[in-house]
């Protein structure tokens, strides 16, 4: 693979040069490869349009490395370079070739001291190393002219300089190369073409040596031929120095990490980011048994584990202390019935259990037994241990088949200490026949743990049924001892699942999701001209409606009535790739309230418009409509020319912005959509999902309650979901996954849900949902570094009769930072891009395309196999979370009272202080009050350090765990049953006519309240108002003499002098109080308010 920067242009550098300009090149650096532009003399605004191309390594980890963009002004005629700015690019913004963009960076500062300003246009892809413009032909290769490149520097492309070259340059330092084509005598340079410019080499290479019998000519196209011969890349200590005149070795060291971890697994796919595991487990370990409200299903079916009630620690979090990383018990030896400890294995799961399985992978068989009647076989092969088999497919009529499937058993279920491999021949009208058997003592069966290599399979001769002697035939398989860990336990049949039939044997299995890359499209219908009605008798009322797959937009009727409107309205649409809509847009005529006439219409693929980044504008274009309706395919109107109607569009794909696919108070993701405006990341997140207890039965199988329990993780735009774990109230999933975390205000949400997809061949609109158990929500900002959370999350759910907990979900979380500056950094930027700052959306047209953008993300995971169903990503992105809820209102409320609170507090304190009810209290404040009115510098910092202090003693009272749901501050413990009811009715209303009108009556009472105190709070401000609006004369006149005598009285009094008397008549003794109003509260109650003009 090969990196492609493209260094565009620049704008509004610095001068450096003494006149007022600048002659800049552009270096730029990624992984000790240097190479660079040639220069543009005398511009502030130097275009360059050059490829630089540099070596990428697929093996190596380049996510977390960055390119260094630096442009310098070559001095003249003294040799030099004086710095002009730089730019730092995270490798994570790469994007491959077709998808790259222009963009614009922002020049920064390398020292504290410089003078930097402009910007540096550039293109940044991967392109692979077939791509035949890549790279230049050898005819490409012209002279240039001498302004292009520093004339001190001798170019592969002017050849008149290699016959000076020794004597003119002192010799260049270089390592000496063996190679075939290279004579001892000569040194040559290890260079890459992947380092050539495409636009220009001269500025890219140093003279290579040659011997003296050649022509300038010869030894150009030589140096040429070398080059592409040598596939090795110009390195940072092989680079010329500045003013770029020789070549000087230096060592170079391997990038180091900063951070690292004990087991590969600890970063999908980043195998060179490492971090510190920690283990950190405050609490006892919790009780098993959790106290439980007797349940009450729909199907009336008595939960068996259920236990008294104790409703204080119903609904807490609980401690727990599972055996995690260090503390795994290891080995895996079978001996008779039980298991034994032998040596340590390393293992990549670190926040999870250990659980052992039996792998048996069949691969393939050959020579197989024929049958005698028919002269082949149908063979499938019969894994069989204990009570459990499991079975491949069979092929028809071959004798060397192929299946390549793998079998598991949980240690716990294993009944036997032999497995049994057999091999039959499937016989449609009798029994199958026994093609032969190969048997496996468990004691022998070796141990494999991650990151040991894959265990490789073996040939095994097929033994007769009685064990009599060999048969004919061979049959290649691996056996071996693992745990979850292994690779190949997400895609295995399990011994557990072993009743699971049809496309249920596929949603058993976990998996990993990703979302659709989302999109806002932004349609600017400006204006159309010639618009011909269908009845040319009456001037069109013309509106635009466009539409992308199932959204429909409509602009206003233009208000005047011309052949040439306007409108100038964005419409903003959500698309996902790849793109499979198209942007239809019609023009239409409102003929009647009832009826709209088509005029013409358009389509457009989506992957056509252009993809913006910022706020730069976008060029417009003219589209043709085409004519629609009866006539428009008419044989005589085929071969004319395109309907004269035409419409001026401005339309983008806007990727400086942040498609909001789930609610804002719980968003998971802040990222823009292009890759290229993404910042590096600030920690990693681990999940160990553990299991569950205490849950409920959620449906009814062979007349008794089941549940077929598996999780769904959701953060970013990676989902993860457990695999299913059959008929069990207590499933063990132990199972660990890896998040990149770019911001750590972010939440991670986690659900369980019942799987009714089990054995199902085929669903239909009408087929069972997969039931809600519970939903948990951590937010990263809650968690401490580097530390491990083991808790047991309640999962409740509120029902049509109350709240419910539906059990309980054992979870262990590690947060680790991976740098703390890149941390700190983050909060002090805003919480969503740039874009949504710079050109914000409208609160409507953000419910919209939230919406939308929930429906395309539940459609493109229900395609996926295993589907993620739509009602599961609706509850993970609460779909419903905008509906009205009588609850919720009351809960806000009562949040802004607890608020409020702290105020009153301040408030009652305060007047507890001005009434001298603890003199020791008031005397203390009446000291405080004059050292601050003497020394008034100090009232900000006493007011900082007091914060400080309040921030250090509640420190002994912060959270040890993370927050969890609360009931009490939810308001559903003591919710009416009736307003349950209606939160969970339907929209519009399905419920009776009398309970809608007692319900609609119920909620005026409330409106009138909240009228009156909104009209309360009106009238004091229209009060406030009153004062200089003259609307009472009186009033007016001696508030404004008022003033004018404050103001000679303030001139003339020092400021000192007026907040001592003010302080000490707000702090005056009781004794010096009256119980009547002050005289200034009076005077504002008397100021008039618009109420009296109100009907």
């Amino acid at each position: 693979m090969k990196l492609v920067v493209e260094v565009i242009d620049a704008h509004d550098l610095m001068p450096r040069d003494g006149e007022g300009s600048a002659s800049p090149f552009v270096e730029v650096d990624f992984e000790n490869q240097l190479s660079k532009t040639r220069t543009v003399p005398k511009n502030l605004n130097p275009i360059w349009n050059h490829k630089l191309i540099f070596h990428l390594d697929d093996i190596k980890n380049h996510r977390y490395k960055y390119i260094e963009v630096s442009v310098y002004h070559e001095r003249r005629p003294i040799p030099g370079r004086n710095f002009l700015g730089r730019v730092r690019i995270p490798c994570s913004n790469i994007v491959k070739k077709g998808e790259e963009v222009y963009q614009r960076f922002q020049l920064e500062k390398k020292w504290f001291s410089s003078f930097v300003k402009g910007e540096i246009g550039l293109k940044i892809y991967i392109s692979p190393e077939s791509d035949p413009n890549l790279y230049p032909q050898k005819s490409s290769i012209h002279p240039t002219p001498k302004s292009s490149s520093p004339s001190n520097i001798p170019s592969i492309e002017n050849p008149e300089h290699l016959d000076n070259s020794p004597t003119s340059l002192p010799a260049p330092e270089v390592s000496n190369l063996d190679t075939p084509k290279a004579s001892n005598s000569s040194e040559e340079l290890k260079t890459d073409n992947s380092a050539i410019s495409a636009a220009d080499q001269s500025s890219s290479f140093s003279v290579v040596e040659k011997p003296g019998n050649l022509t300038p000519s010869e030894q150009a196209t030589e140096s040429v031929q070398h080059i592409e011969e040598k596939s090795q890349f110009i390195f940072k200590h092989q680079v010329m120095q500045q003013p770029v005149i020789s070549i000087r070795k230096r060592p170079g060291f391997p990038p180091t990490n900063q951070h690292q971890v004990d087991h590969p697994r600890a970063i999908h796919g980043h195998p060179g980011v490492q971090l510190p595991m920690q283990h950190q487990v405050d609490h006892p370990r919790a009780m098993h048994g959790h106290p439980g409200v007797q349940p009450q299903m729909q199907h009336q079916v008595d939960h068996p584990r259920a236990m008294q009630n104790h409703p204080k620690d119903e609904y807490e979090l609980k401690d727990t202390n599972p055996q995690l990383g260090e503390q795994w018990p290891r080995g895996g030896g079978y001996v008779g019935r039980g298991w034994m400890n032998s040596d340590r294995y390393a293992s990549t799961y670190d926040l999870v259990e250990q659980m052992f399985y039996l792998y048996v992978r069949v691969v393939k068989s050959k020579d197989l037994q024929p049958s005698v009647l028919t002269g082949s076989c149908d063979p499938y092969v019969e894994v069989k241990l204990g009570n459990y088999k499991g079975r491949t497919k069979h092929f028809e009529k071959k004798m060397n088949p192929e299946w390549n499937q793998v079998f598991s058993f949980s240690k716990d279920r294993i009944q036997s200490s032999v497995l049994e491999v057999y091999v039959k021949d499937k016989d449609m009208m009798g029994r199958d026949d026994n093609l032969g058997r190969v048997v496996f003592d468990l004691n022998e069966v070796p141990t494999r743990v991650p990151p040991d290599s894959p265990l490789a399979p073996q040939w095994y001769r097929l033994d007769d049924r009685r064990g009599e002697g060999k048969l004919r035939g061979e049959i290649m398989l691996a056996v071996w001892m693992g745990t979850q860990a292994d690779e190949a336990f997400s895609d295995a049949w399990h011994a557990d699942a072993a009743f699971v039939h049809g496309e249920g044997v596929m949603s058993v299995r976990s998996k990993v999701y990703v979302s659709p890359k989302l999109w806002y499209l932004r349609v600017n219908v400006i204006e159309a001209q010639d618009i011909i009605p269908n009845d040319q008798s009456r001037l069109p009322e013309v509106f635009v409606k466009a539409q992308v797959g199932n959204q429909v937009l409509k602009t206003d009727i233009c208000p005047a009535r011309t052949a040439n409107p306007m409108w100038n309205e964005d419409l903003v649409f959500v698309a996902a790739e790849p793109f499979e809509e198209q942007l239809v847009l019609s023009i239409e005529d409102r003929v009647h309230p009832m009826k709209d006439e088509v005029l013409g219409r358009i389509s457009f693929p989506l992957n056509t418009f252009e993809k913006r980044l910022d706020h730069r504008p976008v060029h417009s274009r003219w589209f043709n409509l085409e004519k629609f309706g009866f006539g428009s395919l008419e044989v005589d109107r085929r071969k004319e020319l395109k309907f004269s109607s035409r419409v001026h569009l401005r339309v983008c794909l806007e990727g400086g912005y942040h498609v909001l696919d789930e609610s804002t108070m719980y968003i998971s993701d802040q990222r823009p959509t292009a890759r290229q405006l993404w910042k590096p990341p600030v920690g990693i997140l681990e999940v160990g999902i553990l299991g569950a207890e205490g849950l409920l039965p959620m449906k009814m199988k062979d007349s008794r309650g089941s549940t077929d329990a598996y999780c769904v993780a959701k953060y970013g735009q990676k989902w993860v979901r457990t695999r299913t774990i059959l008929d069990t109230f207590s499933p063990k999933w132990n199972e660990q996954y890896t998040w990149e975390v770019y911001d750590p205000c972010t939440v991670i949400t986690l659900g369980v849900f019942d799987n009714c997809y089990l054995g199902v061949e085929k669903q239909g609109p009408g087929a069972a949902r997969d039931s809600r158990i519970g939903k948990v929500r951590i937010r990263l900002s809650t968690l401490e570094s580097h530390r491990i959370y083991t808790h047991s999350y309640p999962l409740l759910v509120l029902h049509p009769s109350g709240v419910k907990k539906m059990g309980e979900l054992q979870l262990a979380v590690r947060f680790t930072s991976l740098s703390l500056a890149n941390m700190i950094h983050t909060y002090g930027h805003p919480l969503l891009p740039k874009m949504h700052y710079l050109h914000p959306f409208t609160v409507n047209q953000v419910d919209n395309l939230r919406y939308q953008a929930m429906s395309i993300v539940a459609i493109r995971l229900a395609r996926a196999e295993p589907p993620l169903r739509k009602e599961v990503v609706e509850y993970m992105l609460d779909v419903d979370s905008h509906m009205w809820s009588m609850r919720r209102s009351k809960a806000n409320f009562f949040r802004i009272m607890s608020l409020l609170s702290g105020i009153i507090s301040v408030n009652r304190w305060f007047g507890d202080v001005c009434n001298w009810k603890n003199p020791v209290t008031s005397v203390l404040v009446h000291i405080l009050f004059l050292i601050l009115i003497w020394y008034p510098e100090l009232i900000l910092p006493t007011l900082f350090l007091y914060m400080f202090l309040i921030g250090l003693w509640n420190y002994r009272f912060r959270p040890r765990h993370p927050p969890h749901m609360d009931t009490k501050l939810s308001w559903a413990e003591s919710v009416h049953p009736d307003e349950l009811d209606e939160e969970f009715d339907t929209f519009p209303t399905s419920r009776p006519q009398d309970i809608a009108r007692m319900r609609y009556d119920r909620l005026r009472s409330v409106a009138g309240r909240i009228q009156t105190v909104v009209g309360d709070i009106a009238t004091q401000g229209e009060r406030l108002q009153g004062v200089l609006s003259w609307r009472d004369p009186r009033a007016t006149s001696l508030f404004i003499m008022f003033s004018l005598f404050a103001a000679v009285m303030l001139y003339v009094t020092p400021f000192r002098v007026v907040a001592l008397v003010a302080g000490l008549y707000m702090l005056r003794h009781p004794r010096f109080r009256s119980k009547m109003p002050s005289v200034p509260s009076n005077f504002f109650k008397r100021l008039p308010a618009r109420t009296d003009s109100m009907l």
